[in-house]
């Protein structure tokens, strides 16, 4: 049985540097990760505001509002099934668009930081 020695730190082939906690702590405090931080929250804190108010706003309809929510559309369809239909619609829309969100612009910023830790630096 034949031992390899592990390859030096950064050469191709190479598990990943493993950062310390004052890495981690720099990083945390540094501006790329700030601007990360801040992207993200301008999209989903306002987003999900919006979902849980829109959440409620059915809910209230419905012990409240009982007649609206009862009023026929067509057939036997009326309000308050197609408001709820909408908050499946809203919920699937929220993490495609969030989804897209990531992809484009908090991945890119969240790889080349964790490619910088990982490479040492």
């Amino acid at each position: 049985m034949t031992t390899e020695a592990a390859p030096p730190q950064g050469s191709a082939g190479s598990p990943p540097a493993t950062p310390t906690a004052e890495e981690f702590m720099s990083v945390q405090q540094s501006a790329e990760f700030a601007e990360l931080r801040r992207s993200y929250r301008s999209f989903a804190f306002p987003l999900t505001v919006a979902f849980i108010a829109w959440y409620l706003l059915y809910v209230l309809l419905s012990n409240y509002a009982g007649g609206f929510m009862g009023t026929k559309l067509f057939g036997n369809v009326n309000v308050a099934l197609v408001l709820g239909l909408g908050q499946f619609a809203t919920t699937f829309l929220i993490a495609w668009w969030y989804s897209h969100h990531a992809a484009a612009k908090l991945d890119p910023k969240a790889r080349a930081i964790k490619a910088r830790m990982e490479a040492g630096k």
